[in-house]
Parts: structure tokens; C-alpha cells; sequence
């Protein structure tokens, strides 16, 4: 018994010092980012005819990637086939790659979020420690998940939702719960350096008014975790969808943001308004206490998988946020839940179905919007996980435990 408790403290200790070394450099990292995103953010808020340069901006990711970058253009599916069978380090240019092409997408109004480039950013920065330690392929398995968990951890303010995140994400239906001691330290240890350290913060949000728990409640709860479980897969599907067509009709990959620039820029313009370009962060504010137009969560669909689908770079999941606030928002027409609640419970919601990581989700609703509506929350992460299907976000991930049994033809 002593001998696996002097196990468990050497264990301890030597993450630890890892987790220090990770979540210094990737805290940092994020705070630069967040910090850049959001003066490029009002820079380009200030200066709306930027917008035109959309088609630009798009020639400038692609052809980084195509010239400089072809080795990780897979992103976060890149890291998450790393975690599933290690062949090949992370080149350590992911950092400064999808740094400066989610800039430019930014810059120039793309619609698109910044989890991606936090993720990316860790797990770059995570690996690069293989070599020079010499670690063997579990090793490198936890310390490309503790990059994950630092990065998501950083950039959103949620270290106990970044921990788990990275258990959760490379698998459907399955944790590993190997690497929780490690990437909870690199998660505390990145989310203290962005905050404490560096001094920039996150947008902070309120669930003021938590009904009480009836039976008319957690059913009306189910059933919006079910509407934003299919909305989830339907903007995993329409971004696959892009994607697909964009490779199929473009042969030149820098060529085709280029193409989604022009569409976007023409679209953006149509509408008349820039609610859907960038992160979308004040409307996500805005959702939680006043009524928003019923579409604009499908508005954020179509532009963000569009940017996404057309080859720009930045994340998925700030805009997830803005389609699950908006929709929660907008079925207070017919859910009679208060609008925060609903809007918190879509923030998370939607993410959790798309992404295949409820529990994740759980933990960040909380960690964000309180424990009062703990219940409300995981009523919408779990069942929207259940009803988005086994596709999601991350074409990479594989089904460990399947959410359910396909039925048998003979009794259809």
C-alpha cells in the first residue's frame, strides 16, 4: 500500500513540473491571442469596409497552409488522432500558424471562434517537450491532452470544463481518466497565468432567476436539450457539407477561401449588418436578458460553417455559444423557462452536442453561469449529446461506446 502512494506522489510531481512548464507557456500564449483578437476585433469593427478584403484575408490562410503548413492543417483532429495512436510529433509551427490565420480571419470578418486556435496552441507548445524528455507514447498521449485541457482551460476561463475536455474529446462515449491529475494541473496552471499573471479576463454572464424543480420543468428542460442536440449536428453537418464541396469543386486549396471570402463578403453586405461576423460575444450577451430575431441562430450557422467550411481558421465552439444563446433565446416563444436559463442552457447545449463532450459542457455551464442551474444545464448537455448523432465537429474522433444501437431493418 505505501509503495503505490510513494508511486502516486512521484506521478504527482513530475506532472506537476510539467504542468507548470505547460500551462505557463500556453496561458501566455492564450492571453497574447486573446488580447490580439481583440483589438483586431475592434479594429475591424471601426473600419467596416475591411470587410471587402474578406476574399484577400482568404488567399493569405490558404496559401500559409498550402506553402508552410500542409503537415498541420489537420488542427485539432490532428490532435486528436496524435491521442488515439502516436506516430508523428506536433510541429511546434501549429502555433504560430493558426495563430496568425485566425488573426486574419478576424481581421477581415470571417465568422469563426478562437477555441481551435487555443487547443492548437497547447498541444503545439505540449509536444514540443517529447523529444528533449524522451517521452514514450503514454507519456506523450497525457501531455498532448494536458496541452488541450491548457488551452481550452486559458481561453474561456474554465479550468474543471478544459480538464475534462481533454479526457473526453478523442472518444465518443469514453474518459480517460489517466491523464485527469495532469490535466487538471495544466489546466489551473494555464487558466491562473492568462488571468492572474497577464490580467485579462473573460466575459462574464448571469442565470439570475432558477426555477424550481417540478416534473413541467425538467420536461420542458429535455426537450430543449433535444432541439439543440439536433441543431448541433446540423452545424456539424452543414460545415462537413462546405468543406466537402468546396475539395470537391476547388482542386487549388488556396483558392478556396478565396471563393468563401467572395461569398461571404457579398452575403455579409446583403444583410446589412455585422451581428455575424467574428465571435459574436455581444450578442451572446445580449441573449441572456433581451429578445433577439428568431433566425439569428440559423444566421450563425450558415456564416460560421461557410467561413469554416471554405478553409478560414479559428475555432468552432465561440460561435456554438452564439447559436446555442440565440436559440435558447428564441424558444422562449414557446418553452416558458426564463430567457437567461434557456440561453445559458443553448450556450452549453449546443457545444455538447456538436462536440460529443457533455460532461465537459456540464462542468463550464457551471463554472460560468453557477451551480443554482446545475441540473437545468446537464439536463440540456446530456440530452443533446444523446440526440446529435455520432457525427460532430471532430471528423477524427471515434466511437468508443456507441450512444445507441442502430435499429434492427426487420422491425422498421
Amino acid at each position: 500500500m505505501i509503495n503505490q502512494q510513494i508511486f502516486v506522489l512521484k506521478f504527482m510531481l513530475t506532472w506537476l513540473l510539467m504542468a507548470v512548464l505547460v500551462g505557463l507557456a500556453t496561458g501566455s500564449a492564450s492571453a497574447f491571442f486573446l488580447v490580439s483578437l481583440d483589438w483586431t476585433t475592434h479594429f475591424r469593427e471601426n473600419h467596416p469596409w475591411l470587410i471587402w478584403f474578406l476574399p484577400l484575408g482568404g488567399l493569405a490562410v490558404g496559401a500559409i497552409y498550402h506553402y508552410f503548413g500542409q503537415d498541420v492543417a489537420k488542427g485539432n483532429n490532428q490532435l486528436i488522432e496524435e491521442i488515439q495512436h502516436p506516430e508523428k510529433t506536433i510541429p511546434f509551427k501549429m502555433m504560430p500558424l493558426i495563430l496568425i490565420t485566425t488573426l486574419l480571419t478576424h481581421l477581415f470578418g470571417g465568422s469563426a471562434g478562437r477555441e481551435g486556435t487555443a487547443v492548437q496552441m497547447g498541444g503545439a507548445i505540449a509536444d514540443f517537450f517529447t523529444k528533449p524528455l524522451k517521452f514514450n507514447d503514454l507519456d506523450r498521449k497525457i501531455l498532448l491532452m494536458m496541452g488541450i485541457s491548457a488551452g481550452f482551460a486559458s481561453v474561456f476561463g474554465t479550468p474543471l470544463a478544459g480538464t475534462i475536455f481533454a479526457l473526453e474529446v478523442a472518444f465518443i462515449g469514453k474518459v480517460r481518466y489517466e491523464a485527469i491529475l495532469p490535466s487538471l494541473f495544466s489546466a489551473l496552471a494555464a487558466d491562473y497565468t492568462c488571468q492572474e499573471l497577464w490580467h485579462v479576463g473573460h466575459t462574464h454572464y448571469a442565470i439570475p432567476e432558477v426555477p424550481h424543480l417540478a416534473i413541467s420543468a425538467i420536461s420542458w428542460a429535455m426537450l430543449a436539450g433535444i432541439l439543440f442536440g439536433l441543431v448541433g449536428m446540423l452545424f456539424a453537418k452543414s460545415t462537413h457539407f462546405w468543406s466537402n464541396l468546396f475539395k470537391s469543386k476547388i482542386t487549388y486549396p488556396p483558392l478556396r477561401p478565396v471563393v468563401g471570402g467572395v461569398l461571404l463578403a457579398i452575403l455579409f453586405f446583403a444583410v446589412g449588418t455585422s451581428k455575424y461576423n467574428g465571435l459574436g460575444v455581444s450578442v451572446i450577451v445580449e441573449a441572456f436578458s433581451e429578445k433577439l430575431p428568431f433566425y439569428d441562430f440559423i444566421a450563425k450557422i450558415f456564416f460560421t460553417s461557410l467561413t469554416l467550411g471554405s478553409g478560414f481558421k479559428g475555432g468552432e465552439v465561440t460561435p456554438l455559444f452564439y447559436i446555442g444563446a440565440t436559440m435558447g433565446n428564441a424558444l422562449t416563444n414557446f418553452i416558458p423557462l426564463p430567457i437567461a436559463l434557456l440561453a445559458g442552457m443553448g450556450f452549453v447545449g449546443v457545444f455538447a452536442g456538436a462536440s460529443n463532450t457533455p460532461i465537459a459542457c456540464t462542468l463550464m455551464g457551471i463554472e460560468l453561469f453557477g451551480a443554482d442551474a446545475a441540473i437545468y444545464l446537464a439536463l440540456a448537455c446530456v440530452m443533446a449529446y444523446a440526440f446529435s448523432g455520432h457525427a460532430g465537429i471532430y471528423s477524427a474522433q471515434k466511437i468508443a461506446v456507441k450512444k445507441y444501437e442502430e435499429p434492427d431493418e426487420k422491425f422498421l
